[in-house]
């Protein structure tokens, strides 16, 4: 892989890292706002939020996967 490609695949992570942050920061924000005004659902919010994480970093996962691949082929 050249210099472009390999600045290119690393500024798609990193974007890739900074979606995820995001994602991740307005998903658990609106979930403990939920919770404080239903405190009885705090189960079912909390499960919800703990799937919707680990699918939001998943995400962010597969793109550095897809940048170490990209880099040693």
């Amino acid at each position: 892989m050249d210099n472009l490609g390999f600045a290119i695949a690393a500024m798609a992570v990193g974007i890739a890292a900074i979606g995820s942050g995001l994602g991740l920061g307005k998903a658990v924000g609106s979930a403990m706002e939920a919770m404080g005004r239903q405190p009885e659902a705090i189960a079912k919010i909390q499960t919800g939020m703990i799937i919707g994480a680990a699918f939001i970093e998943a995400l962010t996962i597969y793109a550095l996967l897809a940048f170490i691949i990209l880099k040693f082929v």
